[in-house]
């Protein structure tokens, strides 16, 4: 059958145009997925942190309530990952943040297994799991009802619809498109960004019709640039990297000793019950995937001392280190943009000469770098994060040295042998 994005002869701009149809459907039903499934663990997390201690007469910031519910949220989803048919998917350790198409009888315990994390204050975004339900539902539909679209474009249509819509703005999608369009040969890079582009618009638009996220903390405008904050910016995006990079060289460790306790329900609970620890030192703002969480920390930083901004900033790239490692199904760019933020402010703390938006965007550089290891995702998100594009010029300059840091280091990722499948939680 003849390749619409491919197709001989066919003009260019013909060949772009035959995929906006598809492309806005594919944007507009990864979004109502995406909504669906926030909505489902938003009313659950309600319920489970609000409704059910406060009719048990149990202080929503008990420290005990806090260890017994991610313990209880661990035997739950270790359940799922041991039981349940399709096993919630592959190990989440094994993947990246875009991967091959999963079979659809994968997605009902992979939903459910994402749904009880991001309720349950596990601290993990919801990024992976869904890029990987759109892009399955995605390449089921796409295959039945435009035939001519190549599997592998309708996995980039699902993947730049759901990062358009998961961020509210097509521009992430079309940054992180832009370095994936880089490492092909051949063609022009907008005519393999034009189909995602429009997905990615698509999905933001409808995610913007039914209330878009809003990524920006409370931070006074950048209005002041100087050059001392090229010094000062580069330090702490460093400085965060550090604290990340420890993270992720402790990750396979983790990992190893994680896998190799019997079963993904013991892993799983022993992870959700160190979660529960770390939460009760820590607090309910270092539980859950972090972007409510870095708000309230970000208003209630001016009463906090330095160390225990700090405090909450370590315990929150364990708990990201534990939650990733141990079998959780979850992303980790959330996360990091939290422990970016936290690192800023403990930056603006410690020198409070150092402008908030400035210690801010360069702490969320150097988390996202590190853990995403996209430069233009993390410039993206440090950009959002402050809600203030004159930080940019800072930050371009700022990334460059971050990046000889951490370009040939190791990634949060578990290699998987060349022919191997990404390892599949059943035993």
């Amino acid at each position: 059958m003849t390749d619409v994005a491919h197709a001989p002869g066919n003009p260019t701009a013909a060949r772009l145009a035959a995929l906006a149809v598809p492309a806005i459907a594919v944007g507009v039903g990864c979004a109502v997925t995406l909504i669906a499934l926030s909505t489902v663990a938003s009313r659950l997390q309600d319920l489970l942190w609000t409704v059910l201690p406060e009719s048990l007469g149990v202080a929503t910031e008990s420290r005990w309530w806090t260890f017994g519910m991610l313990t209880a949220v661990g035997v739950a989803v270790g359940l799922v990952v041991w039981k349940v048919p399709g096993h919630a998917g592959p190990d989440p350790a094994t993947t990246g943040l875009v991967g091959a198409p999963l079979p659809l009888a994968v997605l009902p315990s992979l939903a459910v297994a994402i749904v009880l994390g991001l309720a349950g204050g596990v601290s993990l975004g919801p990024e992976n799991p869904i890029i990987a339900i759109n892009t399955a539902l995605t390449v089921w539909v796409v295959a039945r009802v435009w035939r001519t679209v190549p599997i592998e474009v309708a996995v980039a249509l699902a993947a730049a619809a759901t990062i358009g819509a998961m961020f509210g703005t097509p521009v992430a999608a079309a940054l992180l498109f832009t370095e994936m369009a880089a490492s092909t040969t051949g063609g022009r890079v907008w005519d393999k960004l034009f189909a995602p582009l429009v997905a990615a618009a698509a999905g933001a638009l409808t995610m913007d019709a039914f209330g878009q996220p809003v990524f920006a903390v409370n931070v006074p405008p950048y209005a002041e640039p100087a050059l001392v904050d090229l010094a000062s910016g580069t330090v702490i995006a460093l400085a965060t990297a550090l604290l990340c990079l420890a993270a992720v060289y402790a990750f396979p460790i983790a990992h190893d000793l994680f896998h190799r306790l019997p079963n993904p329900l013991i892993a799983i609970t022993v992870g959700g019950a160190l979660l529960g620890v770390l939460g009760a030192i820590g607090g309910t703002v270092t539980l859950f995937k972090g972007l409510d969480e870095m708000k309230q920390l970000t208003d209630d930083a001016a009463g906090m001392s330095t160390g225990h901004l700090l405090l909450v900033t370590v315990v929150k790239t364990a708990a990201l280190l534990i939650a990733a490692s141990c079998g959780f199904r979850g992303g980790r760019i959330f996360p990091a943009v939290f422990i970016g933020v936290g690192a800023g402010l403990v930056a603006h703390s410690a020198v409070s000469s150092i402008p908030l938006a400035v210690a801010v965007s360069a702490g969320v550089l150097g988390s996202v770098l590190v853990v995403a290891r996209d430069g233009w995702l993390a410039l993206f998100m440090a950009t959002a994060t402050v809600g203030d594009i004159r930080i940019l010029p800072v930050l371009c300059i700022v990334v460059l040295p971050l990046w000889l840091l951490v370009a040939n280091r190791r990634e949060m990722l578990i290699a998987v042998p060349a022919g191997d499948q990404p390892r599949n939680d059943t035993t």
